[in-house]
């Protein structure tokens, strides 16, 4: 016999093992699973040992409650109803403590919207009608008037430095301007 054709038989067998085991007629319906479980000793094994594991549990009866089950079940039941409550800060710490993060999603979504709505509301009463500092005329330029000094700076040095490239007569190519 083929050896892989062995490996395979046995994965599709093992994979086909519940439903020999649960349905009679599956086998027969299924000849080659069945010649390979009359080839295969450890899948027959298998199948075997399964049914038997099955047939116990078919055997097992569950033990009886006991006599007083009922009456202790009602007599704890009533003693909780009657305790008292737990203290705030004593159900938080137990929410925190045995609960999943799930249930602080919605709890984290509402924080985050009170913070952008108290964030964005003192945002606007700043710009409408908030008190704002008057800003004295000679003060420190503010970095876009510094930026735009710098700019019209370098545009002087452009035109000075193509002025000086002019008189030289570079631009023709003849002569490079000598320092």
């Amino acid at each position: 016999m083929n050896t892989e054709m062995t490996k395979t038989d046995c994965k599709t067998c093992q994979a086909h093992l519940p439903d020999l085991l649960l349905d009679e007629g599956y086998a027969a319906a299924h000849p080659d699973l069945a010649e390979h479980l009359n080839a295969c000793t450890g899948c027959s094994t298998e199948l075997n040992e399964l049914r038997a594991t099955f047939a116990l549990l078919d055997e097992f009866a569950a033990p009886a409650p006991s006599p007083y089950f009922d009456t202790r079940l009602h007599a704890r039941l009533r003693e909780a109803q009657q305790a008292q409550p737990e203290g705030f800060w004593e159900r938080i710490r137990s929410f925190v403590a045995f609960s999943t993060g799930r249930s602080f999603q919605p709890a984290m979504a509402g924080a985050l919207a009170l913070v952008l709505v108290v964030g964005g509301g003192s945002t606007v009463l700043q710009v409408r009608g908030g008190n704002h500092p008057a800003i004295p005329v000679n003060s420190a330029s503010s970095a876009t008037v510094n930026d735009l000094k710098v700019l019209d700076n370098n545009d002087q040095a452009e035109q000075q430095m193509g002025q000086l490239l002019d008189e030289s007569g570079s631009e023709d190519g003849d002569t490079p301007p000598t320092s």
